[in-house]
């Protein structure tokens, strides 16, 4: 590996960004028969969302929530989330894109590896995008026209702690739940506070933006 290429994964690694969209070759499908890259390539949402399963943002949110509590390992892994992204196909077009190993997904930070996660589990990924590296889930949002400044409950929410609004500055994502009405929002995330699924109080100006699934039901 480069040195330019160790740096890369390095930074990955410190934003949560090791990432990606789904292998060459031979591409898992469903059990609809959707492939399960399809939204990644500009494909059009609504024709993947008619072959998907019935589910509602209000659904997505329960899934979530069941996951309050669990915890990473002292080593910053452990987790269900990260174990089912490492076996993922998307894992071996992270490492090209990259950098890295497939196994540097075991301890990496999982914020977004719990969003694709519960995507996954439901049955749409396809249509709520499924990535490790909150700035490239961003922008798959972005490029499908799914991106704004409501905070829907569903929605998939990117913060900046420090208050940028640039994509490239978007460190950290989870859930919509609610918007509280007084300039923040609930959420549920994971990797949050000490490395574990939690519901959090949000202020408004640590968000970048809302990326909106595409919910079938």
């Amino acid at each position: 590996m480069t040195q330019a290429r160790k740096t890369g994964l390095r930074a990955a690694l410190i934003t949560g960004a090791l990432a990606g969209v789904i292998g060459t070759g031979t591409v898992a499908a469903n059990a609809q028969g959707v492939p399960a890259d399809a939204g990644q390539h500009g494909t059009n949402l609504q024709e993947v969302a008619a072959k998907l399963p019935k589910v509602s943002a209000q659904q997505l949110l329960d899934l979530a929530r069941q996951q309050v509590g669990i915890t990473e390992n002292s080593s910053g892994g452990g987790t269900k989330f990260q174990k089912w992204y490492l076996s993922s196909p998307r894992a071996s077009e992270t490492v090209a894109r990259d950098g890295g190993a497939v196994g540097d997904y075991a301890n990496a930070p999982w914020c977004d590896m719990f969003v694709s996660w519960v995507g996954g589990q439901l049955g749409i990924g396809p249509v709520l995008g499924s990535d490790a590296w909150t700035v490239e889930h961003a922008r798959w949002f972005k490029n499908h026209n799914r991106w704004g400044d409501v905070p829907k409950p569903g929605a998939v929410v990117f913060f900046s702690f420090k208050g940028d609004k640039r994509v490239d500055g978007i460190e950290h994502v989870g859930f919509v739940v609610k918007d509280n009405g007084d300039g923040t929002i609930q959420t549920i995330e994971g990797n949050a506070g000490p490395g574990r699924v939690e519901v959090r109080t949000r202020p408004g100006w640590q968000v970048t933006g809302y990326g909106y699934p595409l919910y079938t039901a």
